[in-house]
């Protein structure tokens, strides 16, 4: 048993609390919430200097493309970034294996807790039936050809059960609007289930997906042409979000909206990857429009990040918005756990086990702060 205090404590269920306390069993579960000192008698207390927050959520991440780290510094759009992606096979196995334990390893000293990942493979299987962290899987399923609908859904149904089977959580989702025909979109609702809690799709991640459904023309038009992908993706949608329609989904996710306008906004939750969207597209989205209640955070892949660090995220959304530390906090722990069906994480509260996170250096800003995981 464990009693953990700071200067103070971020619950993000109430208000913070200066020098509250955590009793804290040898599973890591929330045996009470102090607000005085005084009230605990004969136990030793642990005290930091800093504020103590609920582990971190990874939102959006790509752990399967870890090894995509460092091969270009800077790309000019999404196309060239698609070109670093499409190198993903040219790797051996133990490579792939060995980054993505280093990504995770590095997840876990960033205080992150809880993962939605994107798999268009098995890669990441072995190190995540170790469960050092909790992840949400995401089994991505694209296809441009009504004629391939088939063939995707199978090899998606494929992928969801060999990670069901191993006692991990994941859903078929859709990549994007632009990526998925109408036909798939269908397949994917069909085969959707019980133990589905939520979707993630990749959304406005570039200007040329508004002007595709908004105007039928632009470069991934010429694009989606030139592979003779079937029009009615671009003709029965007027904008990325009108698939909600062909999907119907309980909850989703979406993810980047850089290009996302206050009037495309929609009672769904936000993801957005602010060193991932400077990469890609040198970009953030106007974080103004969108509320703390929804907004969340993910670190995308090292492909397009330079480190797995939820705490950095935050700090330069807090540069480019006006939201408190408060609503910082929340956006990289509560609303991921909340979008993501993670219960036992996401904030302080009496039974839960959402791992602590200490900050310090924070003058104001979380721009030269350091987490460092305490539980």
């Amino acid at each position: 048993m464990r009693f953990i205090s700071a200067d103070y404590l971020y619950t993000l269920d109430s208000k913070p609390i200066k020098n509250g306390v955590l009793q804290i069993n040898n599973f890591g579960e929330i045996i009470n919430i102090f607000e005085n000192k005084t009230d605990i008698i004969g136990q030793n207390i642990e005290f930091f200097n800093g504020l103590l927050c609920p582990g971190f959520i990874n939102a959006h991440c790509h752990l399967e493309l870890s090894h995509l780290h460092n091969i270009s510094n800077s790309v000019n759009g999404f196309s060239e970034f698609l070109a670093i992606v499409k190198k993903r096979d040219k790797y051996s196995k133990d490579f792939i294996a060995q980054a993505i334990r280093g990504a995770e390893d590095q997840m876990i000293k960033n205080g992150i807790v809880a993962v939605g990942d994107i798999c268009n493979t098995i890669d990441t299987l072995e190190v995540k039936k170790n469960k050092k962290l909790h992840y949400y899987n995401f089994i991505e399923s694209f296809e441009v050809k009504n004629e391939r609908s088939n063939d995707a859904i199978l090899k998606a149904l494929l992928i969801r059960d060999v990670f069901r089977n191993n006692d991990l959580k994941a859903t078929i989702t859709p990549h994007s609007a632009y990526s998925v025909t109408p036909d798939l979109m269908q397949l994917i609702a069909n085969v959707s289930d019980k133990f589905d809690y939520t979707f993630s799709i990749h959304n406005q991640e570039t200007k040329e997906e508004n002007i595709l459904f908004n105007e039928k023309k632009g470069e991934f038009l010429y694009w989606l042409q030139s592979i003779n992908a079937s029009p009615e993706i671009w003709n029965n949608r007027s904008s990325s979000s009108s698939f909600l329609n062909e999907l119907q989904p309980k909850r989703i996710v979406f993810v980047h909206n850089t290009y996302t306008t206050f009037v495309d906004l929609k009672d769904k939750y936000y993801c957005t990857c602010p060193y991932a969207n400077l990469f890609i597209e040198n970009k953030l989205p106007d974080y103004s429009i969108f509320s703390s209640d929804n907004l969340c955070v993910g670190t995308d892949s090292l492909a397009s990040n330079s480190q797995l660090s939820i705490i950095k995220e935050l700090a330069l959304i807090e540069q480019n918005s006006d939201y408190s530390l408060e609503e910082l906090l929340k956006i990289g722990c509560k609303n991921g756990a909340n979008a993501l069906g993670f219960s036992m994480c996401g904030t302080f509260e009496v039974g839960k086990t959402p791992g602590v996170n200490l900050i310090t250096g924070f003058e104001n800003s979380l721009a030269n702060s350091s987490v460092e995981k305490i539980v």
